[in-house]
């Protein structure tokens, strides 16, 4: 089992699309295992993003950003990195493919919807950037099928 980051950015939590984004999260058979809700300030952004901070886009990436709430999530399951790229889609919608949430939902290059790690070194440094570890649990989905029914 892998773990990724995920992020549903400010535009597509703006376009109230982030349940559709989890619904096509789990139905690619990724298990949300850590989820929160958070308006990033400018610090945090550039925190984040700070392996960009020499490239020409870091100040609008960090506007955009810290321009209103995103959602990070946690995602777990086999090639959880490769299987949510395939996903997101191309970094520019214009360039993504059909069906992908980038092709979907992202405006532009800038405001693209959602972010994911590269690897897994890249994502144990995202993940613990936006999560302690007792905020990430693990779900035995398995387990959940054959009970038939979830109580709170």
């Amino acid at each position: 089992m892998e773990r990724t980051l995920a992020i549903i950015k400010p535009d597509a939590v703006a376009q109230g699309i982030v349940g559709a984004i989890v619904q096509r999260t789990e139905a690619a058979g990724l298990s949300v295992v850590a989820m929160k809700m958070a308006h990033l300030s400018r610090r945090q952004a550039e925190g984040f993003y700070y392996v960009h901070e020499s490239k020409p886009f870091f100040a609008t990436l960090v506007d955009f950003m810290s321009s209103g709430p995103a959602v990070m999530m946690v995602l777990e399951g086999d090639n959880a990195i490769q299987v949510w790229r395939g996903l997101m889609g191309a970094t520019n919608p214009a360039q993504a493919d059909k069906g992908t949430i980038r092709k979907d939902y992202a405006s532009s290059i800038e405001k693209n919807a959602v972010h994911g790690s590269d690897a897994p070194e890249t994502a144990a440094f995202e993940i613990g950037y936006f999560f302690s570890g007792v905020e990430v649990f693990k779900i035995d989905a398995e387990k959940v099928r054959q009970s038939g029914s979830a109580s709170c």
